[in-house]
This record gives structure tokens, C-alpha cells and sequence, in this order.
């Protein structure tokens, strides 16, 4: 039983009433009773109170205007010269914009050239696009430059060997049918405190992509814990801040969430610990957006497990 906090005015009435009463002898040992009955639902509502804080988090995240849900088209960039623009005799289609917003020439060191489309309004950085300008993609963690057709923009990205190109809109159809994302009733038993074991010196693997390219990526440990009698073990990947950053599917992966992979973010170790909180565990923006690239779980970290915890399957009602 759960009891509410009382008021100090009120409660200093009820001592006055009660003085003399033989039951105030034994009064300190009934508010002791009570104090540690309340106190794992007082934690318990704490902990509940900060996971719907971060869900609440999360989802305006994806309300933003330049949030995944506003990739509105996305393909491929072959060597050579593309016209780009909405009428679909371009190269790359466009889903909005200009018939013609311009010409990208690409040359085998990957080196992208934009020229605007006379009279297509096209900007980079607010200013009129004169000219022939390099592109930068997002190589080395560089901000791929954008190039703007009213509020939405084109961009490039490189994968691998692979470059790509996307659109992002901020009125896009994705964004505005959003209308949030089921979950798994949040269940605190779900945040794990694992044992952390590192490796000396950090391994390197390679993520797969779902596109089937490759991405390298450190690995400076495991999280190990155990789980209805069972032992499991996780990998995660380090960040460039020091965060962990574990990719993961389960049993309930395919089913009741995204196939290729759940994301969660962690603290780094402390004590031979690490947090792996399951009720944080978040869609990959590649279940979000058939716009983008993420990778999967690798196969160490595909556990014989149903994690009923965090974010479920996204089914998008534009789809």
C-alpha cells in the first residue's frame, strides 16, 4: 500500500489530538513502518517518472523538422554527370522542387560538382548557387553540404565505397502522419547491471549495413549478465565521446520489433559495471525512414532472448 505524503500543518494537528494516546508510544515505530514501505514505490514511480521523461524526449526528437522522419527521398549517385529535379526525366527524381534544380558531375576520386539550374532557385548557405561548387559528403564526420530548393535540401553521403544521395523536407508526408511509437510497458527489471570485462587492447569488427556495405567499428569490451537463469553477453561500440553504443536483436526482433537491429545508448563503465537499460531501447532510423542506411546487430550481439522492453516496430501510416 502505497501511502500519501501528509501535509506538515495537518500532521501537527493529528499529534496535538493525539497526545496523551498510548498509541503515541509506539507512533515513531508506525512512521518508521511506513517510511520503508514507501520507499521502493517511491523509487519505483522515480524510475518509471525518468524512462516516460526520455519517451517524451525521444519522440519530440523525431517531431523536429530535420528529424529522420523528414527524409523524403533518397538513391544512388553514379559516376558521371546526373540532372537533378522533380520531373522524371532527371537522373536523380527528386519528390519536390524544381523540374530541373541543376547538374552533379561526379569523377572516379569521388569528387562531386554541382551546377544550378538557371532560374531554379537553388541556395547554398542562403546565397544564390553561382557556378560550379565542389559537394562535400559526410566523410571523416564532415556536415555534407546542403543544397537547398525552398525549406527542403539535397545532400550527399558516402557509405563504404558507395555514395548516396538524400532529401530531406520538413513538411514532408512522413513527419506530419507521425503520431508516436508503441512500446513495451516499461519494466524496471529490464535495467541490467552487467558486468563489464574490457579488452586489452580493443577489437575492431565490422558492422553490416542494410544495404550490405561495411562499416569498421572499435570495440573496447563486453557486457556480460545473466537473465532467467541464462548468461548473455553484448558488444558494444565506442563512441567518440567515450559513450557505448549497443546495436542488438532479440526474439522479439522481426516480430513485435524492427528486424535488423535495436539501438541503446549507455555510460561508459564504473566500477566493472556498465547500465544497459532495455526500457531505452530504441528503433534504428532505418526502421523509421526507408530513406537511410544503419547497421545490423552483429552476430555476437543477436540474443536467444525476448527482451520486452523499449520501443516496438514502427508501421508508418503512409506506408
Amino acid at each position: 500500500m502505497r501511502v500519501s505524503p501528509v501535509p506538515a500543518a495537518a500532521y501537527t494537528r493529528e499529534f496535538l489530538r493525539l497526545e496523551g494516546n498510548p498509541l503515541m508510544r509506539i507512533m515513531p515505530f508506525l512512521l518508521m513502518a511506513l517510511a520503508c514501505a514507501s520507499t521502493p514505490a517511491s523509487a519505483s514511480d522515480d524510475y518509471r517518472q525518468s524512462i516516460e521523461a526520455w519517451q517524451a524526449k525521444r519522440e519530440a526528437s523525431l517531431r523536429k523538422p530535420d528529424g529522420w522522419f523528414s527524409y523524403a527521398g533518397s538513391g544512388i549517385v553514379n559516376l558521371g554527370r546526373s540532372t537533378i529535379g522533380s520531373a522524371s526525366n532527371n537522373t536523380i527524381v527528386l519528390p519536390k522542387g524544381p523540374a530541373r534544380l541543376g547538374t552533379l558531375t561526379v569523377n572516379k576520386a569521388g569528387v562531386a560538382k554541382f551546377r544550378a539550374e538557371r532560374g531554379s532557385g537553388a541556395t547554398i548557405d542562403g546565397k544564390p548557387v553561382k557556378g560550379k561548387v565542389i559537394l562535400r559528403d559526410n566523410v571523416d564526420g564532415a556536415m555534407p553540404t546542403r543544397v537547398y530548393a525552398g525549406d527542403a535540401w539535397f545532400y550527399l553521403v558516402r557509405m563504404g565505397d558507395v555514395i548516396g544521395w538524400r532529401f530531406r523536407d520538413p513538411d514532408s508526408p512522413a513527419l506530419k502522419a507521425f503520431n508516436g511509437i508503441e512500446r513495451f510497458p516499461i519494466d524496471p527489471s529490464w535495467r541490467i547491471e552487467a558486468d563489464w570485462q574490457p579488452y586489452d587492447p580493443p577489437h575492431e569488427i565490422e558492422l553490416v549495413t542494410i544495404i550490405n556495405t561495411l562499416e569498421k567499428a572499435p570495440v573496447p569490451g563486453k557486457a556480460v549478465f545473466e537473465r532467467d537463469g541464462r548468461r548473455f553477453e553484448l558488444e558494444p561500440v565506442l563512441e567518440d565521446d567515450g559513450t557505448l553504443f549497443f546495436i542488438f536483436a532479440d526474439q522479439t526482433s522481426g516480430k513485435e520489433t524492427y528486424g535488423a537491429a535495436r539501438f541503446i545508448y549507455s555510460q561508459p563503465a564504473e566500477d566493472g559495471k556498465v547500465v544497459i537499460d532495455f526500457n531505452k531501447a530504441f528503433n534504428p532510423p532505418c526502421a523509421l525512414s526507408p530513406h537511410v542506411v544503419c547497421p545490423t546487430a552483429p552476430p555476437g550481439n543477436r540474443l536467444a532472448l525476448r527482451i520486452t522492453a523499449g520501443e516496438k516496430r514502427y508501421h508508418s501510416p503512409v506506408d
